[in-house]
């Protein structure tokens, strides 16, 4: 966590990912090539407050063949921007809407 701001519409929670290796490449020498593009997911209100991950992931050149590569990460249920975690809770509470 880099940092938290309060705005008008909730707290905007800041996160980079930590320059650790993903673990099918500790193997291999990498080179940080900085981070993606933030992405910002919408996650459970705190005391009423609308709750944003700011969310920066990194990226790396495997030395060895030039590619980049990033960490997979099953964060985001596909087509929200929520949490898995919070997406689950949400299917609880309202239930499917694919019946």
């Amino acid at each position: 966590m880099t940092h938290v701001e309060k705005d008008s519409v909730g707290l905007n929670i800041y996160l980079e990912e930590k320059n650790i290796s993903p673990l099918n490449y500790q193997k291999h020498e990498l080179e940080s090539k900085g981070f993606l593009p933030e992405v910002r997911i919408q996650d459970f209100p705190i005391r009423g407050q609308k709750v944003a991950l700011c969310v920066k992931r990194r990226r790396w050149t495997v030395l060895s063949t030039e590619k980049i590569i990033t960490r997979d990460w099953d964060l985001v249920i596909k087509g929200t921007r929520m949490t898995t975690e919070f997406g689950l809770f949400l299917k609880g509470i309202f239930g499917s809407s694919s019946h």
